[in-house]
């Protein structure tokens, strides 16, 4: 008996123990439990209520529209296209290989553009955009938004496409927009919330790149409530984007295209200048090309056609083209040595032909010499012997510092890519650059525009402008902003004397009306559109004794890329000045022959507004302006 109630109270107590550990081991559980209890609604309430309105809501970005370009009288260069397209986000989509293959069936997409897709998804975070189609059908649009329920991730947008309505007329103004580049990014800031939608596009070149921050426009964000397979249920809120500024240029469209038709088939620029409102009119550079296929996308060789070409379509050669001025630059010269005092009207100085300097000879482009020249006559018939020994008298600092009031050598802050300062030189700037004296020869050279003196063709213009006008002309390319005129400060008056304007000018009026003169071809006839000059032709070899004395090659007979540009400046009408107009020709030869005429028929449809009349030309010369004026009337059909 004793043995048992032993055995039993021994039972009894190992069950006790063990009622005790498990009864303790329930309460740490229970403890436990409470306390995750209590930090999931206490301290991570927030978490967990963010992702459960995270699932709930759908945030989506607004990319503004951007800003519309116009020409001066409100035609559209630049403008937005509605863009049907589809995106998908990774993250939502689960499975993205699967989901695209569920839209094949639905649209065309080829198994390449798959493999692309999934190539791109890899790169990017998991919340990022990928686009999958742009430029659908509205039918394709509607049949994948019926279907969206059974594409997860899928977000079909109506989105804009910049197109460009002139096409490659106003390439070089207008430029084109791009995706944002790594190498964008190293140079414009990253804050920017716009900055970071995928896709997004920001110009490249041109007012697109110029002006860029304008036109971008700022994002806005939409909130929808959403069901568990994504369906929109309702509206909460929308912040709406805003547009871009609109802006308008200064350009004339016709006159643009009307100019570009005029020097198809060269290489060259030409610039027009308002003299009332300062505005750029023109600014053509031939050849182009079309900036809408930065947009729709070009194949390799389309890209390798336009950057190896010896033309250069790509380059704006009317304000980063540095040519030099050749003869355009000896009115400069002439009001140097006039304002110092060292020539009088007329003086007499002597062309043989050549002008020996030390033991080297400086030949005029007249080998046979003009005789003796004064100043008027020295710009007319283009003496360089005349000019020669001007340069000599003023030296070249008073030839700089003149230049440079003249625009030569000035960098002009318009918003386009590629703006070139020039070059006026110095002999300071010699010695840094070239690590050599300036010798008397330099000074020679830079009398008639060569050697190392460099200008664009929109420099030769403004130079042209101020010397018609007598002001400081500051060339613009923006006429408003988001309708609002930009305000221009008044017109500063040159500290020239107004006798040197006038003698200036009468030598150009002379350069086109006088039977002497190097643009005589060039004149017109109508009395209230007789236009003033120079012409200018810019060697780009040196031309050696021995080929002297063999006999020159003429122009045509030498390589192209040996031969000389061809320039022309000048303005209409001459009793009331209201343009100005440069044009080089790159290898065209003679400035007279080449970039005279086109400059003749292009300010003188600026001045109509139209196709110049045919009475505007000598008799001589109808029939074959005619020819071409009706080729071009044809193709912009004016």
């Amino acid at each position: 008996m004793e043995k048992i109630s032993f055995r039993k109270n021994l039972l009894d107590r190992n069950l006790g123990r063990r009622a005790v550990l498990l009864g303790v081991g329930q309460l740490v559980l229970v403890g436990f439990l409470i306390r995750q209890m209590r930090e999931l609604q206490l301290q991570e309430s927030e978490k967990y209520q963010l992702l459960a309105e995270e699932n709930r809501i759908d945030i989506r970005i607004l990319p503004p529209v951007r800003g519309v370009i116009f020409d001066e009288k409100g035609a559209t260069l630049a403008g937005n296209l509605e863009n049907y397209r589809l995106r998908i986000i990774p993250e939502k989509a689960k499975n993205p290989s699967k989901v695209l293959e569920d839209i094949s069936t639905l649209i065309t997409l080829t198994d390449e553009r798959k493999s692309e897709i999934l190539t791109e998804i890899e790169k990017k975070k998991s919340y990022s955009p990928v686009t999958i189609i742009e430029n659908i059908s509205w039918n394709d649009f509607i049949r994948i938004t019926v279907n969206l329920p059974s594409l997860p991730g899928i977000v079909p947008e109506v989105a804009f496409k910049r197109f460009y309505a002139y096409k490659h007329f106003f390439a070089h103004i207008v430029g084109y927009v791009g995706e944002i580049s790594r190498s964008d990014l190293k140079v414009i800031s990253t804050g920017n919330p716009i900055l970071q939608i995928p896709d997004f596009h920001i110009g490249k070149v041109g007012v697109e790149k110029g002006l860029d921050p304008l036109l971008r426009g700022s994002v806005g964000l939409s909130r929808h409530e959403v069901n568990a397979v994504g369906r929109i249920i309702r509206k909460l809120k929308e912040d709406p984007s805003l547009s871009g500024k609109d802006i308008h240029l200064t350009v004339d469209s016709k006159l643009q295209e009307f100019a570009m038709h005029r020097i198809e088939g060269f290489s060259a620029a030409v610039v027009v200048i308002n003299l009332e409102t300062e505005g750029i009119s023109c600014l053509a550079s031939s050849p182009s090309f079309d900036p809408n296929l930065f947009i729709e996308g070009m194949s390799q060789d389309d890209w390798d056609i336009l950057r190896n070409s010896e033309n250069q379509p790509l380059a704006n050669k009317a304000v980063s083209g540095n040519y030099p001025p050749g003869s355009t630059f000896k009115m400069v010269v002439a009001i140097a040595a006039i304002e110092a005092g060292l020539i009088k009207t007329e003086e007499l100085i002597n062309c043989s032909g050549f002008l020996e300097v030390g033991e080297r000879r400086f030949h005029c482009w007249n080998s046979f010499g003009h005789g003796d020249m004064d100043l008027i006559g020295g710009i007319r018939e283009s003496c360089d012997v005349y000019y020669y020994n001007l340069a000599l008298r003023v030296g070249i600092k008073r030839i700089s510092d003149t230049a440079r009031k003249f625009g030569i050598g000035v960098l002009f802050p318009l918003p386009l890519s590629g703006v070139s300062k020039g070059l006026m030189p110095s002999k300071n700037w010699k010695l840094a650059q070239v690590k050599e004296k300036w010798v008397p020869g330099d000074t020679l050279n830079s009398g008639i525009g060569q050697g190392f003196v460099l200008s664009t063709p929109l420099q030769i213009a403004v130079m042209t402008a101020r010397l018609a006008t007598g002001l400081e002309i500051k060339p613009t390319l923006v006429k408003a902003i988001d309708g609002k005129p930009i305000n221009r400060n008044k017109k500063r008056a040159l500290k020239i004397q107004d006798s040197t304007f006038s003698l200036v000018r009468k030598a150009m009026f002379n350069v086109v009306n006088d039977k002497k003169g190097t643009a005589y071809k060039s004149r017109v006839v109508d009395e209230k559109k007789i236009l003033a000059g120079k012409t200018g032709t810019s060697q780009i070899r040196f031309i050696t004794e021995s080929e002297r004395k063999e006999g020159i090659r003429k122009n045509e007979d030498l390589p192209r890329s040996q031969r000389d540009h061809a320039l022309f400046t000048g303005f209409a009408p001459f009793n009331k000045p209201k343009y100005a107009i440069s044009v080089v020709v790159e290898h065209g030869g003679a400035g007279s022959s080449v970039a005279a005429p086109i400059a003749r028929d292009i300010i003188l449809f600026a001045i109509s507004g139209s196709i110049p009349k045919i009475t505007a030309y000598p008799i001589d010369q109808r029939d074959e302006t005619d020819a071409i004026l009706k080729r071009i009337k044809k193709a912009i059909h004016l």
